[in-house]
């Protein structure tokens, strides 16, 4: 009888093959479930679901993709099979705990897809449990046979399991980037390449299925995309000793920034007692009078209080003094910064210029020099050589009693112009500049040529 059985199964099976189209398996090892209806739809995720039903059940088997394959069930909602007969719903999400076969799972294999007619070939088996997990059904030998599409079309492109694999590989290296090889994790990179990986993998297990529960491992290890403790205070650390190397011009912006990573900690961290809270009071990232040089910075002094640094003595501490040196010059036209945030320090006496009134070292102070007296683009209060004549304004005693002030500067030719800028010292109509006051080119006259050898040089001598 046994053998009898079973050679009706395979000629029913052989029936399906030759009868097109067909759906039928075993059910439960001893009954021969064959649809008399059935259904082939393809939603718009391109999602393949093959129902079948007959006098004595439903069965609906769903796969993720409208591809040739093997699709695993019982672990993921796109990969399922789920038989209904009598009220009772199996399902291959649903294990037991009463059954010695207490694992749903399963296969559909899609053997062949006919595109050009749209019909699906292919078997499947399964065990499947109902909500109370105490009954199961089992299907063995399925097959369904140039089943039609009767509902929905094939997708332009059709998502398969490699390509899934592929899309997390990719999100993978993409969120790997915001924190390897990194000084500074960016933690709404981190957050977002963290979430678009969290996404891939879920689709792959959508597609792939996740038996192993390794896919679940992964996701799970993610936790909620946000930085670790340990990234937030290495963020904090590299910013710290950036912070730290702080000049005049970058102060502001560093300390800004170390200010938003030492938030940062706070909110990856916890700050139980309150030092890091602590550390960011006791920083003044402003610049209250707005001339470019912050308040730490106008401590000339270094003793904590800015209201007793005055540099011109103007009653008006440095911190709120728009000129700090009462030089004419607003300090944030003189402070100049370079490209590593230094203020500019024209004469290079150590002063920086916002805080020199001599800005170029020409014994003229720069409150009294005004203009561009050779208009070579320079300002007289930068310029070592105001008048372009090769002399250096500091060699035409430009202030005779050294007070800065240059009333009481040498004007050889006596015309109301001093030398340091005149174009004609001695007023004998050939330029300072053509008569040779320095042919060594450093600024010093003291090598002036003297043509008649009586003590003056020609530059200074009329005669």
């Amino acid at each position: 009888m046994l053998f009898i059985a079973v050679l009706t199964i395979l000629g029913c099976k052989d029936d399906v093959e030759f009868n097109n189209p067909g759906f039928e398996g075993l059910r439960n090892g001893e009954f021969l479930w064959k649809a008399s209806s059935y259904s082939v739809v393809i939603d718009d995720n391109g999602f393949v679901t093959f129902s079948g039903s007959n006098g004595s059940g439903s069965l609906t088997l769903t796969i993720p993709s409208a591809s040739v394959g093997s699709y695993t069930l019982g672990d993921v909602n796109s990969m399922r099979a789920t038989y209904n007969e009598n009220g009772i719903a199996y399902a291959t999400l649903e294990d037991g705990n009463a059954n010695v076969v207490s694992v749903s799972d399963g296969q559909i294999v899609i053997e062949d897809i006919n595109f050009i007619n749209k019909t699906f070939t292919g078997t499947f088996q399964f065990n499947a449990y109902d909500t109370s997990k105490l009954n199961v059904v089992n299907f063995s030998q399925g097959v369904f046979f140039k089943l039609p599409v009767t509902s929905g079309d094939f997708p332009a492109v059709i998502v398969t399991c490699v390509d899934t694999q592929d899309a997390s590989e990719e999100a993978l290296i993409a969120h790997q980037a915001t924190f390897i090889g990194v000084d500074i994790i960016d933690k709404d990179a981190f957050a977002t390449t963290c979430a678009a990986y969290r996404a891939a993998l879920e689709n792959q297990r959508q597609y792939c299925g996740d038996v192993s529960g390794n896919l679940q491992t992964r996701i799970d290890n993610l936790g909620d995309c946000q930085l670790s403790c340990e990234q937030a205070v290495s963020n904090r650390n590299f910013v710290q000793a950036q912070y730290e190397a702080a000049t005049i011009g970058t102060h502001i912006s560093l300390c800004n920034s170390y200010t938003t990573f030492l938030e940062e900690q706070i909110e990856f961290c916890g700050d139980a007692d309150g030092t890091v809270r602590a550390t960011i009071d006791g920083l003044d990232c402003d610049d209250d009078d707005g001339d470019g040089v912050p308040n730490v910075y106008e401590d000339t002094n270094d003793d904590g209080d800015y209201d007793n640094d005055d540099t011109d003595n103007d009653g008006t501490p440095d911190y709120l003094d728009t000129d700090d040196d009462n030089d004419g010059v607003l300090t944030a036209d003189e402070t100049m910064f370079d490209t590593d945030g230094n203020p500019a320090d024209t004469d290079g006496d150590i002063a920086a210029d916002y805080l020199d009134v001599d800005d170029d070292g020409d014994g003229v102070f720069t409150i009294n020099e005004t203009g561009d007296t050779d208009g070579d683009g320079t300002p007289d209060y930068l310029d070592t050589d105001d008048d372009g004549d090769t002399v250096l304004t500091i060699f035409e005693n430009p202030d005779l009693n050294a007070d800065g002030d240059p009333a009481d500067a040498q004007d050889t030719d006596g015309d109301g112009t001093p030398d340091y800028l005149d174009t004609d010292d001695d007023n004998d109509t050939n330029l300072t500049a053509d008569e040779n006051p320095d042919p060594n080119g450093d600024g010093n006259p003291s090598d002036a040529v003297d043509t008649d050898m009586d003590t003056i040089p020609d530059y200074l001598d009329d005669m």
